[in-house]
């Protein structure tokens, strides 16, 4: 690399840098000469960040306790409703949404009519402070909170999982989130048998794989508790 080429490398990162130092800055109101606090930034355009935060460490932690489980696919289908789930929790402030504990399922299956396999969802919620929200802390927070649950670790760790969505949404000083996990169990595409609305709630993934020979499964769900 040419030494002038190295110079101008440096010269961005100081500039960039000085510019970050300025953002972070009070300013200061040319009519009243007050310095004002400078704004934080908007906790909603931070949800994105956690949701890839938080898928990342739970594949990590998936793959730590148990190497053999199926590296699971981010899925865009999967992320929208997890999403729409979060919104709809965050607008009633509750983990229940329309009556319907399985609310994530009914979108599911109302989206992809041809789904059927099981779904686990794990929702959860955090308060944050004036603060802000840091992504990485609050990330860590909301795996740890599944870990320390037993239905919540179940779902996580369930090695059949293959396909996985994160959804986040921010109300006043509350985050939800909604993470869901699918897999067919190699069953294939729904056939047309049992209406789109019909979910079978199992107490734990493995036993509803067990379970798949007695109870046709059409989006089939475990515990969703907080």
């Amino acid at each position: 690399m040419k030494p002038g080429a190295i110079f101008r490398a440096a010269y961005c990162v100081v500039l960039l840098g000085f510019c970050a130092a300025c953002a972070s800055m009070p300013t200061l109101d040319d009519v009243s000469g007050i310095f004002s606090p400078a704004p934080k930034p908007d906790p909603a355009a931070e949800m994105p960040a956690l949701e890839t935060q938080i898928f990342d460490l739970i594949q990590a932690e998936r793959l730590k306790l148990d190497p053999k489980a199926r590296t699971l696919t981010l899925d865009p289908e999967l992320v929208d409703i997890a999403r729409k789930r979060s919104a709809a929790m965050a607008l009633k402030n509750s983990f229940v949404v329309g009556g319907d504990p399985h609310a994530s399922a009914t979108m599911l299956m109302d989206d992809d009519a041809k789904f059927q396999g099981m779904i686990g969802e794990n929702v959860a919620a955090q308060h944050y402070n004036r603060a802000g929200i840091n992504v990485d802390v609050f990330a860590k927070r909301f795996v740890a909170g599944w870990l320390a649950s037993k239905p919540h670790k179940e779902n996580l760790l369930f090695s059949d999982y293959n396909r996985s969505g994160v959804g986040a949404a921010v109300n006043g000083d509350t985050i939800y989130v909604t993470q869901l996990f699918t897999t067919d169990l190699g069953l294939g595409p729904h056939d047309g048998s049992a209406p789109p609305s019909q979910v079978t709630r199992v107490a734990s993934p493995q036993q509803g794989k067990d379970d798949d020979d007695k109870v046709p499964l059409r989006g089939a769900i475990t515990p969703s508790d907080q």
